[in-house]
């Protein structure tokens, strides 16, 4: 059994220490993050129009174009946090919401797992929330070839954006 020890437990995340034996009889120290999950949701106008927002991101202390994405509340089902975050973070609701995946963004050291979303048929239900106090949210609006090819001249760098958006432009 794996002897574990919290070293933080924040509001957002934990850390914890685990003891774990290697396959080759050794023991060793793994540092863990706990993450709650998330979702991150591409939004889309058109089958070729895709919705972003610009933020500043602390992590990589730069500004980052991203699709919408949010953490999990407690007991929040993922569908219902990416019709949620989408609100905040765009003002639109989805008309439809379809899951098209989840992946872990750092499994070595992170548990965090991101459930993916397309949204279509967009409609406009409220303004904007603009994130939390300290997160000035700019809505971009891109042709997704546009988009693409900001990925490839590396202007586009956010990972959970990189996959949700190559996901949508296979599909369509």
């Amino acid at each position: 059994m794996n002897d574990e020890q919290y070293v933080y437990k924040g509001k957002l995340l934990n850390l914890k220490a685990v003891e774990v034996i290697l396959p080759s009889g050794r023991k060793a120290t793994r540092e863990v993050v706990e993450h709650p999950g998330a979702v991150a949701i591409v939004p889309l106008t058109s089958p070729d129009r895709v919705v972003l927002v610009r933020q500043f991101r602390y992590g990589p202390n730069r500004t980052l174009l991203e699709i919408p994405a949010g953490t999990l509340e407690p007991g929040e089902d993922p569908l219902s946090c990416a019709r949620r975050e989408l609100a905040e973070e765009t003002g639109f609701g989805p008309g439809k919401l379809q899951k098209v995946g989840e992946f872990y963004t750092s499994p070595g050291i992170l548990n965090e797992i991101i459930h993916l979303f397309v949204a279509t048929e967009l409609k406009s239900i409220c303004a904007p929330k603009n994130g939390d106090e300290d997160e000035k949210i700019e809505i971009v609006e891109l042709n997704l070839d546009e988009a693409l090819n900001m990925i490839k001249s590396g202007r586009i760098v956010d990972a959970k954006t990189i996959i949700g958006l190559l996901l949508v432009s296979r599909a369509t």
